[in-house]
């Protein structure tokens, strides 16, 4: 996509600082199918292990997290639902453990494409609206995990401009790890590529 190159330093800090930097960039992935582009819209942050009762890394590592602990700058991808793939870049020094969801994003490059591999979207809006729906329109899956975005076959692109942004509850996060008492999930505001915010329910609501 060309562009001003995303700033990987930015990367070295806490990862509630991290997310709203990383809304409006452009995060491309090439494959032998062709490219897809997507403009993040919509982030969440998850501090590293002892800090944040949410994160994959609250109880130490573990060989599912390790690329937390990683240096900053690499993707974590995991397995959930037992069919859904979910990527994070990683951020904070080398040992911190903390991440970014990515959660949401417009296909701005790669259409046609996106369109194939997510074929029961309702419209090009709800491409990559979700973090599980995000992976499939670009094509990543868990081999990813570990993966650099700076380097082939990603690319990572800094926004041009300062958008309006918004922040809330993470979504689906339950106890102590969620709710009002960390805001850490931001987005673009009234983007309609941003997924619908459903709180957590517990059993007995």
């Amino acid at each position: 996509m060309g562009g001003r190159p995303f700033d990987r330093r930015v990367l070295a800090r806490d990862a509630v600082e991290v997310a709203p930097r990383l809304l409006g960039s452009l995060l491309t992935h090439r494959t032998t199918e062709g490219s897809v582009t997507v403009r993040l819209t919509e982030v969440e942050a998850y501090r590293g292990d002892g800090q944040d009762p949410g994160s994959h890394a609250f109880r130490g590592m573990t060989p599912r997290n390790a690329v937390m602990f990683d240096e900053p700058g690499h993707l974590y991808a995991y397995f959930t639902y037992g069919m859904h793939t979910c990527v994070n870049v990683v951020c904070s020094p080398a040992g911190s453990a903390s991440a970014v969801l990515l959660r949401a994003g417009e296909v701005v490059s790669g259409v046609e494409l996106a369109r194939e591999r997510r074929t029961s979207a309702r419209n090009d809006r709800d491409l990559a609206r979700g973090p599980a729906r995000l992976t499939v329109a670009l094509g990543l899956t868990l081999a990813d995990n570990g993966s650099d975005p700076f380097a082939a076959p990603f690319e990572l692109t800094a926004r041009s401009g300062q958008p309006a942004i918004s922040s809330g509850p993470r979504v689906g996060v339950s106890g102590a790890g969620g709710g009002a008492a960390y805001p850490w999930r931001f987005w673009v505001t009234d983007d309609p590529t941003v997924s619908i915010y459903r709180r957590h329910r517990a059993a007995s609501d």
